[in-house]
């Protein structure tokens, strides 16, 4: 096992695993981190962002780059909510996802690209829906407001 892969497994281990709760569910400092006001969320991204780092390093092609930085905006972008975001933060293990990700990458890499690119295509894709939805819905409800205006 290579030192950059320790370091990886290492890091996601302690951030998503290394505490065991009761009923054997595991959790790791990457929630309690993200519960600090403010500032919780985004150390949490940048230590999570270090994996991704070192997968550029050692030269991770850019499709499964994005698949991990994607896996860190999510964890991140959610875990800014109040509330849902901080549960969300002890139940998506982005870095351990990142950590996996590396190495089906070493044992198939070509496996491992093809997928990322469809899970990448997926995301996007599901961005653009929410997107049009939230376009179409705003749309609907100034029209809903305009016609209420207009009737007075």
């Amino acid at each position: 096992m290579t030192a950059q892969r320790r370091f990886h497994e290492k890091l996601s281990w302690l951030l998503d695993n290394s505490i065991t709760l009761p009923g054997g569910y595991r959790i790791g400092l990457d929630g309690f981190i993200g519960l600090i006001p403010g500032l919780g969320d985004f150390f949490s991204g940048l230590l999570a962002s270090l994996i991704v780092i070192k997968a550029n390093q050692l030269g991770v092609p850019r499709m499964v780059l994005f698949r991990m930085v994607i896996n860190v905006l999510i964890d991140t972008g959610v875990g800014s909510l109040p509330v849902v975001g901080d549960l969300f933060d002890f139940i998506w293990k982005a870095n351990q996802k990142n950590s996996e990700l590396l190495t089906h990458y070493e044992q198939a890499p070509e496996q491992t690209v093809r997928r990322s690119m469809l899970e990448n295509l997926a995301f996007i894709l599901a961005i653009v829906f929410i997107l049009a939805l939230s376009v179409i819905l705003i749309g609907w409800l100034l029209g809903l407001v305009w016609s209420r205006i207009q009737s007075y």
